[in-house]
């Protein structure tokens, strides 16, 4: 395994990133044992969760809850993983009125510091690698997303900070806000970035870039538009009508996808992976196995070298934004 620093860090990182948000309804929790465990054997040290996964399914908070029995087993897997988690969203729902600081999608120093106790709670550790804003909350002065983060640092319950979901200027902003504190500023930003949603090009890419921030892209299947979709269909395999929708709308570009898979005899998932890991802002896709035989099907992705005629033609198929603002719509 070839290890990569998180951006501007000198944290090592494997260029996937392990991503949870399946476990325990998707995969169950012996097989999301099983994933996590197979995972370390492949090299894989980065994980990724969020205080908020599980929501959808029993209560949020589970996904960590279910990742804190796991390092609970034992043997040197917390010391063997890069941890990341996530703070913004609602975990704690109580009866009757609502509390604002816990209930609501925002940050106050409050929220986030209580939100960090609950997250190591949860996940039985005594420290978050890397704790990442989920989302942007503009009415929250940025110095005191700072303040919050810098008290969580200096008790070494966080050892680094990331973005999730920040425009190019909230990157910006939030790293300029840092160095007039003094402080690191973010070390990555986790955003939707595949072949299918190019957009982070126009400004995202470039923040990360000039900031030096590593890129975690998450949906780098498209949902499993880009992992084979039509083929799946042809074989039976069921998806829901949203996902049948949005396939119909794009049928063509995914046909002219995985016909090029097919002439390069390669996966058309593998194909969507070492696009991202071509580019070099990108430290690690997330990928998000069901199964130990998706796990182990995703390590292919890191041999494979796309030729540039290659690059040329899946940039013919989904064409993105143009490049970066403002060239791609100005002069």
């Amino acid at each position: 395994m070839d290890y990569r620093n998180l951006g501007k860090t000198g944290l090592k990182v494997s260029p996937l990133c392990l991503g949870t948000m399946n476990f325990g309804w998707v995969a169950n929790e012996p097989d999301s044992y099983a994933i996590m465990d197979r995972a370390l054997e492949h090299g894989i040290n980065f994980f990724d969760t969020a205080d908020v996964y599980g929501a959808w399914t029993t209560h949020a908070g589970a996904c960590e809850e279910l990742v804190g029995r796991w390092l609970a087993q034992g043997g040197d897997r917390r010391d063997a993983i890069v941890l990341a988690t996530k703070v913004y969203n609602p975990v704690v729902r109580k009866e009757g009125r609502a509390e604002p600081n816990r209930d609501t999608r925002c940050y106050s120093r409050l929220k986030i510091i209580r939100h960090c106790e609950d997250s190591l709670r949860r996940l039985g550790t005594d420290r978050i690698d890397l704790y990442q804003f989920h989302h942007i909350d503009r009415d929250c002065p940025m110095d005191e997303l700072w303040e919050a983060m810098d008290v969580l640092q200096q008790q070494g319950k966080v050892a680094y900070v990331g973005s999730s979901n920040f425009a190019g200027w909230d990157i910006a902003h939030a790293c300029m806000a840092a160095r007039a504190m003094n402080k690191p500023g973010l070390a990555s930003e986790q955003s939707v970035y595949n072949l299918d949603n190019r957009m982070v090009e126009l400004e995202v890419i470039p923040a990360c870039r000039g900031f030096g921030l590593g890129l975690i892209p998450w949906s780098p299947l498209a949902g499993g538009l880009l992992g084979g979709y039509l083929e799946k269909m042809k074989e039976g395999r069921r998806a829901g009508k949203q996902k049948n929708k949005l396939a119909a709308a794009k049928r063509k570009q995914i046909e002219r996808y995985e016909t090029l898979c097919r002439e390069l005899g390669e996966k058309p998932a593998d194909v969507a992976h070492a696009w991202l890991l071509a580019n070099p802002v990108v430290t690690a896709p997330i990928i998000g196995p069901r199964t130990i035989e998706q796990l182990d099907d995703a390590l292919h992705a890191l041999d494979l070298n796309l030729e540039p005629k290659t690059m040329e033609e899946l940039d013919a198929i989904f064409p993105g934004p143009g490049g970066e603002a403002p060239n791609a719509y100005a002069w």
